[in-house]
């Protein structure tokens, strides 16, 4: 390596360095998102699965907050150390992959500035442990392919362990193996080895105890998320979501990042030549998911996050056009080499400043509204109309509300969502005495279930209207009711 390369990755590793403490900074200072705080709800009771997912996010919670308490800080602090295992281990990949370590380390460069990564890797949910477990199976298998020694298998199979422990989707990362083993001639071999499999069956032994938590529930919930296989959601046929899922992975990634980055993709998947190299591995990694969810949005919505555990081999291949494109590039991928990371950048530092200051006054401004801005407030205003009207408990019909407003209420009086009761079943139920005398209600007025509630309850009292709001722009509106004599029981 020359010196002047190894200058080159001492100045990535420092700007690594600066983003990655600002991140910290910034997870310390900015409230959780709705996602967080009903995480932080599982932490409090532990368990093997959870309705939504499975339950490594909530152990992560857990460990967090007996550290710093039930803070910011708490909840986000494994996933921002998660946060640096996943860059060294795409430095480490990359390095691997496109054989340099300047190169390695402006790949885990890229991956951080990507606004996709700058938000997932900065809060508590399972994205966040999925894309470093998927981080660490990319290095592992970067490493069998260069070194062919079988003891990484033991390493990707406990990557994989966690990826599984961290949101179903890790499946892919399995195909996305099978593929690369069965694409790549030089890779055959290990069907004929003991050591694929030994990996596959540290990650099915840690996903055990998952299987026997939904036996025991009903499979509750591998019926919510593999029924999401059958015919891609169930709607009809549309391009309406393929084009929302394309632009919104164009601005997650950032737009330059994804030409490059697509482009990379397409061009290794097409020559018979990349696909014997080291970077097949990145196509075949990244193929049977990408395959899903554009099959997926022909019949529903693909939520922005759900790609998030692909974008360490996708940082790879940003970094792999530059260093393979032709000898004459269209224009296109000139502008993306040159604008991709300032471009990236440029947005996630203004995703950050908008997170913790409100820069842009937007009403329903995205960033503010999905985080708690201004919900201390409005948790101390309903504290007050609880007070006021002697409410033994605040009800809700959103798993949203019920997270904030038990995160937030200063009192920590119970707060019960009187539906979905299948997202608590790690619970202790309500003791039924609280249910009987007066309580408040409070719902988002987009969502207003009163009418709904009234079935439940003789009385059902409007009470306030309270504004969740900054610098002038309102993020979100909410119904109080006065609530008592319930009629029957009145949980689902």
């Amino acid at each position: 390596m020359s010196f002047a390369g190894l200058d080159k990755t001492r100045i990535i590793a420092i700007s690594l360095t600066i983003i990655l403490a600002v991140r910290a900074i910034v997870a310390a200072v900015t409230p959780p998102s709705f996602d967080e705080a009903y995480y932080w709800l599982w932490s409090k009771h532990l368990a093997w699965g959870y309705f939504d997912h499975p339950p490594l996010i909530a152990f992560i919670i857990r460990s967090g907050t007996a550290l710093f308490g039930d803070t910011s800080l708490g909840l986000r602090f494994i996933t921002l150390l998660l946060s640096i295992v996943a860059t060294v281990a795409v430095w480490r990949a990359a390095a691997i992959l496109l054989k340099n370590e300047t190169l390695g380390a402006f790949t885990a460069l890229v991956f951080n500035v990507m606004p996709m990564v700058s938000v997932e890797s900065m809060i508590a949910t399972p994205d966040a442990p999925q894309i470093a477990a998927s981080a660490v199976l990319l290095y592992a298998l970067a490493k069998i392919g260069d070194t062919k020694r079988g003891e990484w298998w033991i390493v990707a199979g406990v990557a994989a362990g966690f990826a599984l422990l961290s949101k179903y989707t890790a499946f892919f990362l399995g195909l996305g193996i099978l593929s690369w083993l069965i694409l790549v001639p030089h890779e055959r071999r290990w069907f004929l080895r003991p050591w694929p499999y030994i990996g596959g069956a540290i990650a099915l032994v840690m996903f055990v105890p998952v299987i026997l938590w939904n036996r025991d529930h009903q499979w509750v919930s591998f019926a919510l998320q593999f029924g999401r296989l059958n015919n891609g959601g169930g709607g009809g046929l549309t391009l309406r979501y393929l084009g929302e899922f394309l632009l919104g992975q164009l601005g997650l990634a950032s737009p330059f990042v994804a030409v490059l980055g697509t482009a990379a993709v397409i061009r290794i998947a097409r020559s018979r030549e990349a696909m014997r190299s080291p970077l097949a591995l990145v196509a075949a990694l990244m193929a049977p998911a990408v395959a899903y969810f554009v099959i997926h949005s022909l019949h529903d919505r693909v939520q922005g996050n759900w790609p998030s555990f692909l974008y360490p081999a996708f940082a790879v291949a940003v970094v792999a056009a530059g260093v393979y494109a032709s000898s004459k590039p269209s224009i296109w991928l000139r502008w993306s080499e040159r604008l991709a990371v300032p471009v990236a950048l440029f947005m996630t530092v203004l995703i950050y400043a908008q997170a913790v200051w409100g820069l842009v006054p937007i009403v329903r401004e995205p960033v503010g509204r999905l985080l708690g801005v201004g919900m201390e407030r409005v948790a101390g205003d309903i504290e007050v109309l609880r007070a006021q009207n002697s409410a033994n408990a605040v009800i809700t019909t959103s798993y949203d509300l019920t997270g904030w407003l038990t995160y937030y209420l200063p009192t920590h009086p119970p707060v019960i969502q009187v539906n979905e009761r299948y997202r608590y079943l790690d619970q202790p139920p309500p003791a039924p005495d609280v249910l009987k005398g007066p309580l408040i209600y409070v719902t988002e007025i987009r969502n207003d279930q009163a009418k709904e509630l009234q079935k439940r309850f003789r009385e059902v009292a409007p009470l306030a209207f309270i504004g969740r709001y900054r610098n002038g722009a309102t993020f979100d509106q909410y119904a109080v009711y006065r609530v008592s004599e319930p009629v029957g029981d009145p949980l689902d």
